[in-house]
């Protein structure tokens, strides 16, 4: 089955992270049939704060009003493979946690568990609550994956973008999009040798 993707940003802190997925996405469009993007509008706010309201107008896919019910991945007969919300705020997740779909993130959220899809979620706060963590078990026994944005450093980062790109990469590997200019243990490939 062609991938077809669902990227979703909530107003959480970590912009970077999505749009380096984005960035990631766009160089695979031979691997990729389809990616659709849907902000939050909190998540536009953020993008603005902490990137540029520029590299905002830049994103390379069709995105989606967060009330837009119509769009295509609202519904699982859209065939929709997979989604990521990056970053992941504790409110989307509390609502997706609940089964409250009051926009189009926690609706296509609410579709790719019912639908039995791979739905990932990348969240950023900390520290987490007890509440928190409730709702990122339910979410996983219901078959998501929460995948923190805590990036890794045992390949020496030498910049703030070879940080988020430990988490994006890890994204695409979830995806089964990996990308060959990954990091992988074991291996003598590291930033500081380079």
């Amino acid at each position: 089955m062609e991938k077809r993707i669902v990227v979703a940003i909530t107003g959480a802190s970590g912009a970077l992270y999505a749009r380096r997925l984005l960035e990631h996405l766009d160089r695979m469009r031979d691997r990729v049939a389809e990616v659709a993007v849907v902000l939050s509008p909190q998540a536009a706010d953020v993008w603005c704060q902490e990137l540029d309201e520029e590299s905002l107008r830049q994103i390379p896919f069709p995105r989606y009003a967060p009330t837009d019910f119509s769009a295509p991945f609202a519904s699982g007969s859209s065939q929709y493979t997979d989604m990521v919300i990056i970053p992941c705020s504790m409110g989307t997740l509390g609502r997706i946690a609940s089964g409250t779909s009051n926009d189009l993130i926690t609706r296509s959220a609410d579709v790719m568990l019912k639908e039995r899809r791979r739905l990932i979620l990348v969240p950023r706060d900390t520290p987490l609550n007890a509440i928190h963590l409730r709702n990122m078990l339910t979410l996983t026994e219901a078959g998501a994956i929460v995948l923190p944005a805590c990036p890794s450093f045992y390949h020496r980062p030498r910049s703030v973008e070879a940080l988020i790109d430990s988490i994006v990469h890890r994204v695409l590997d979830l995806l089964g999009l990996p990308d060959p200019g990954a990091f992988r243990w074991g291996s003598s490939h590291t930033e500081e040798a380079e």
